[in-house]
């Protein structure tokens, strides 16, 4: 029996029905929602038509609606973080993205260049599969804002924390990585690019979305919470479309002004959480984005399990699974505990920290971008992409919920 037209409204409906149950089924058991809806996106896959659902077939749908559900996700989890930045309250944060981050793209690129990838298809690897992902990682990550009372530094879960504000930065920060790898694609061996590259792609792009995230963050924050005129103060009356309208406005003028848009989204919604951080209009917002986010992350899922059905990991070889599985189980463990070092989390906290870099929606988005860049490599790379994430799903959803329970047991005692 296929599923089609008119059908597809039952499967939604059933779908939706599903994720609000499901996340209260699965809370005491060491299996993710991510995990059952991959799982019922692969049965589905036997019942619907599998070839326009495959993200080969639809580069562009695929591209915006990854691209859509990590905007929601960036906007969500800075309204969640409850710690002021600065250098040293976020020293965590830095060293997983200007330490482990980098260390870890390199390893995966040597090990595909050594695996016999071209360099460049070796890079772009290593770049799709570098950011965290703040959509697939909600157990691990803060639960949201804490309003009405002042919240200090030290009081905060250090480890939601640094997986939190981690995947809110490098989300943005793996596009130059992604850049590099399409230029040294299209451009050839290194030369006068590599320095428009540092210039523009690598610094440019940054600092352009880090001040229209901070212009608009703080503007908006101080329309939403102290306009002069009441009808301009969205706080009092209560509209969280607030979060919605930002988190497109911002992201737009970042790309139409030729910056990162994700970053400058993440950074927006940390602004508008210090202009007023006690009041519970941030809960209000978080909110309205987080069931958003929950609608699209299961839609996504489950186009991911048709994929993965429809033959999405049939050009999968040893090479792939290879990368996919030590990047998962060795590398990103292994360079981000390195980089925890000398930081006052403890021994299994650097370790809980440093296993969770969960691979996801970033992934996604980041290899429908730029794909066609690499047509001939295409089927290999989707299949690559698809295995790893398939086995962050499964492997960091079982591991989330024991873990994160040992690391409060350890802390009661």
């Amino acid at each position: 029996m296929r599923i089609d037209g008119d059908g597809l409204y039952l499967v939604a409906g059933a779908a939706l029905l599903l994720g609000a149950v499901l996340p209260r089924l699965l809370r005491r058991y060491a299996v993710s929602a991510p995990i059952a809806f991959l799982g019922v996106g692969m049965l589905l896959g036997f019942f619907v038509d599998r070839g326009q659902l495959s993200p080969i077939a639809e580069p562009r749908l695929t591209e915006h609606l990854a691209e859509l559900t990590i905007l929601i996700a960036l906007m969500g989890v800075g309204l969640a973080i409850d710690r002021p930045i600065g250098w040293r309250r976020w020293k965590v944060t830095w060293r997983l993205l200007f330490v482990a981050m980098p260390a870890c793209v390199a390893a995966v690129a040597g090990l595909g260049w050594l695996l016999g990838l071209a360099p460049a298809v070796a890079l772009l690897v290593a770049g799709v599969l570098a950011p965290t992902d703040p959509v697939l990682a909600s157990d691990v990550q803060v639960q949201g804002p804490t309003t009405g009372v002042d919240v200090e530094p030290e009081e905060d879960d250090e480890v939601r924390f640094a997986l939190t504000s981690e995947a809110g930065l490098n989300d943005g920060l793996a596009f130059p990585l992604v850049y590099l790898a399409v230029f040294a694609a299209t451009k050839g061996a290194l030369g006068h690019w590599v320095l428009e590259w540092i210039a523009w792609d690598l610094l440019g792009k940054t600092v352009i979305g880090v001040a229209i995230g901070a212009g608009a963050g703080w503007l908006l924050g101080r329309m939403a919470f102290s306009a002069p005129l009441p009808s301009f103060r969205l706080a009092d009356s209560r509209e969280p479309v607030l979060a919605l309208a930002m988190t497109l406005g911002v992201y737009g003028l970042a790309e139409v002004l030729h910056g990162y848009g994700f970053l400058a989204v993440f950074v927006a919604a940390l602004t508008l959480r210090a202009e007023e951080r006690s009041h519970d209009f941030h809960e209000e917002l978080h909110g309205f984005l987080e069931q958003l986010e929950h609608i699209l992350t299961w839609g996504i899922l489950l186009l991911l399990g048709v994929a993965v059905t429809g033959g999405l990991l049939e050009p999968l070889d040893l090479t792939g699974v290879a990368i996919g599985a030590t990047l998962i189980l060795v590398l990103r463990p292994l360079t981000a505990w390195l980089s925890l070092q000398r930081t006052s989390m403890r021994r299994s906290e650097r370790w809980v920290t440093a296993a969770f870099g969960i691979r996801g929606v970033g992934s996604i988005f980041y290899l429908a971008y730029a794909g066609k860049d690499f047509a001939e490599d295409l089927p290999w790379l989707w299949a690559t992409v698809g295995f790893t994430v398939v086995l962050s799903v499964v492997v960091h959803g079982v591991a989330a919920t024991p873990l994160m329970r040992m690391l409060e047991r350890r802390r009661g005692h």
